[in-house]
């Protein structure tokens, strides 16, 4: 086994790649209000050659009353395809800080149907840090088609969450800070209670990188192990609002896992609801 992901790439191995036909580069850059930073006028100022916005807000369902709610996949595959992107080009995903946002965007391009879905170890920040190309022109972009092939079975549904909880049948790995875990921190979306689904284990997603670059594969089977996650049995993952949930996801299908879900409701549906229950302090 590899040292590191299958998953990321090197920046030396994107840097290669740029402008080669059948490659796709998205920012999937996201911000919460208190980080101070907007995700479009970093793009729009300075991007990786050949690179496309991916907008999380746009590029969620409007009729959901939770933020970030995937898209239908006809909806998602069109959006997709105006920006010239098709299920069999290689597409490389990067944020800013390198293994937050992005790693929701491989996970929704994987589950609708995409075969090729890479994720840029480091970030644009280390990117940018090490002096690697940079431009602010408008990348010109030809629709395509993008195919989907929806799999349903890589969600898991408030519904799937109630029998979760009860049962116990899957591990529910949490990405949310430590604090936010306890209950001792407060959610940053208004009218959530604090605290955890109980039974969950906390995997802040902070913890599964080193300065944007995901850990290696020792690394990251060492965090799951001191969670007390069990990478032999399913899991299910979680955040706040469902982006974060996917680094864990990124961790473990990383680790050769396969039998885990995405929680895409997260924390802002669960600890929204009235009558779930909720636990604080430690898992």
């Amino acid at each position: 086994m590899t040292d590191k992901s299958a998953y990321v790439v090197s920046p030396d191995w994107l840097q290669e790649r740029l402008g080669q036909p059948g490659l796709s580069i998205l920012d999937a850059s996201w911000y919460l209000p208190a980080q101070n930073r907007d995700a479009k006028a970093e793009y729009d100022a300075a991007h990786i050659p050949g690179a496309i916005f991916f907008d999380h807000e746009e590029l969620s369902d409007p009729q959901s009353p939770l933020p970030h709610t995937l898209l239908k996949p006809e909806v998602f595959a069109a959006a997709v395809s105006s920006m010239g992107i098709t299920s069999d080009d290689t597409i490389v995903v990067y944020d800013g800080p390198g293994m937050s946002t992005s790693p929701r965007v491989w996970w929704m391009l994987r589950t609708m149907g995409a075969k090729n879905v890479l994720v840029l170890d480091g970030g644009f920040d280390n990117w940018k840090k090490d002096g690697r190309p940079v431009t602010d022109a408008v990348t010109k972009v030809a629709p395509s088609a993008f195919v989907p092939k929806f799999d349903a079975g890589k969600i898991a549904s408030f519904a799937d969450m109630r029998t979760i909880v009860d049962s116990g049948s899957r591990q529910i790995a949490d990405a949310r800070s430590a604090g936010r875990f306890k209950g001792v921190d407060p959610e940053p979306r208004q009218g959530l209670r604090s605290g955890h689904m109980p039974g969950a284990r906390n995997v802040p997603s902070s913890s599964l990188s080193e300065n944007g670059y995901l850990k290696n594969i020792n690394g990251l089977r060492r965090v799951f192990d001191e969670a007390g996650v069990d990478l032999s049995r399913p899991v299910v993952t979680s955040c706040g609002s469902g982006i974060t949930a996917a680094v864990i996801t990124l961790a473990l299908e990383s680790l050769g896992h396969k039998d885990n879900l995405l929680y895409d409701g997260s924390w802002t549906e669960w600890g929204g609801a009235k009558d779930t229950p909720v636990a604080t302090r430690e898992a």
